[in-house]
């Protein structure tokens, strides 16, 4: 939608104020999601009824979940949880929305009524009339697209990033106000474990020169990222959903360069980034880096162009045949499918690609050591990753790919993964229901 005037200067409360009940709002997603217009609506609770709010990946509590415990007010929906999603889905505060990643750009062309407002936190506009959206291109334009009103909360703080189509133009936009100048927030890094380490040197054996990187969230994936630096590598590339520090760590030490990227060579290529403030300083107007829409990262007939493509994530729990649930525990949701099937398939796609699935072997739970090879996914899980569309799995003891091999193989490979105490029994029960005739050895 196209505005005929510039936006107008409001306030917050003035931004917060256009709100009706029973609107359909949308704040973004991570660093884009609004802060100050969030607290101003916050403060309309008792005169709102029924206003909901779609979202992803939240960076800071949500003021309008905090302030309607009983959700009579406003409804959260979520495409991806974070830590907080997590916690507030748990208490029945926030829905998620089931998704590829990937995809969401096309939800809002298709299927999703436009939303009547949308708001979001842009960096100031910049000479030549743009706002851009710092580190979260994501879905940001499809969304403006379609929205009836569309408002910037303007913050100096976050980083200016390059990218294709990262930012809306000021004819785009409806209104402005100030931000509350906060820098943008980190993400913590979780120290690797041994489990982690280990998996990670099995990885890092498998990239060469020049190969073209996708790595998820996670101490594993940058436990990847550590080793590499140290392997002798050169020359890899990056196309990437999310842009984090081991990325940019190997960037740092000019092991990234991206000179022999098929597509995009030169540039890091992801949709968002989220990590530390050292990571922030780097991408601040680095021609470099290039932000672009998710349907440009994640959509596997993109991800395919780049030649000898290695995509890099975890998973929580796999059974004997291959599939990886890695965003829920039972009925409980935890994270989201986010770009992970896709990634999975554009490096299969990818000419000399691979793609890694990795986990733990095992994880405590009320002192108990489980496994997280099992016969059977735990009821209620989503499988994020069929069986068929499995390529290698890793864990700590060794790596497997899955690929052609038959039920009794793949049940095989994948106990051959599990933790040693577990083994027997895996076997056991892979013969009694059928996964392992007698026959085979």
């Amino acid at each position: 939608m196209t505005r005929t005037t510039s936006p107008q200067r409001i306030s917050a409360r003035d931004a917060a104020a256009l709100v009706r009940s029973g609107d359909w709002l949308d704040y973004g997603a991570t660093l884009a999601q609004p802060d100050v217009f969030d607290q101003a609506l916050a403060e309309r609770v008792n005169e709102l009824r029924n206003v909901s709010i779609r979202g992803c990946l939240s960076v800071r509590p949500r003021a309008v979940v905090e302030v309607d415990p009983g959700r009579e007010h406003f409804n959260f929906f979520n495409w991806h949880f974070g830590g907080y999603d997590r916690k507030k889905s748990d208490a029945g505060l926030q829905n998620y929305i089931p998704c590829n990643l990937g995809e969401i750009s096309d939800y809002y062309r298709r299927f999703i009524d436009p939303p009547d407002i949308m708001v979001i936190k842009t960096c100031p506009i910049d000479a030549n009339g743009y706002f851009n959206f710092s580190a979260a291109n994501l879905w940001l334009r499809a969304i403006a697209s379609r929205a009836k009103v569309v408002i910037a909360e303007v913050n100096s703080a976050l980083p200016y990033v390059h990218g294709i189509d990262n930012s809306l133009h000021a004819s785009e936009v409806d209104y402005i106000f100030e931000g509350d100048g906060q820098a943008a927030p980190e993400l913590p890094n979780p120290a690797p474990t041994d489990a982690d380490r280990a998996v990670a040197r099995l990885i890092a054996a498998e990239v060469e020169d020049g190969n073209c990187l996708q790595i998820g969230i996670g101490a594993m994936p940058n436990a990847v990222c550590s080793l590499l630096k140290e392997s002798g590598v050169r020359n890899l590339g990056v196309h990437t959903e999310m842009l984090t520090d081991g990325i940019i760590d190997l960037y740092k030490a000019g092991i990234v360069t991206g000179a022999a990227k098929t597509l995009h060579p030169g540039k890091i290529v992801c949709t968002f980034g989220l990590g530390s403030r050292a990571l922030y300083e780097v991408i601040d107007n680095n021609p470099d880096i290039s932000c672009q829409p998710v349907e440009t990262t994640n959509l596997p007939h993109n991800i395919m162009q780049n030649d000898r493509l290695i995509a890099i994530n975890n998973t929580t729990q796999m059974d004997l045949q291959g599939q990886a649930a890695s965003e829920s525990n039972g009925h409980r949701h935890i994270s989201g499918t986010g770009g992970q099937l896709q990634f999975v398939r554009g490096a299969y796609a990818s000419k000399g690609g691979k793609s890694f699935i990795c986990l733990s072997s095992t994880y405590e739970r009320a002192g108990l050591r489980k496994s997280r090879v099992v016969l059977s996914l735990t009821p209620g899980n989503i499988a994020t990753t069929p069986r068929s569309d499995m390529m290698y799995v890793v864990t700590e003891f060794g790596m497997v790919n899955l690929k052609g091999k038959s039920i009794p193989e793949r049940a095989k490979a994948m106990i051959s993964l599990a933790h040693p105490d577990f083994r027997d029994d895996l076997e056991r029960d892979a013969r009694e229901n059928g996964l392992i005739p007698r026959t085979f050895v």
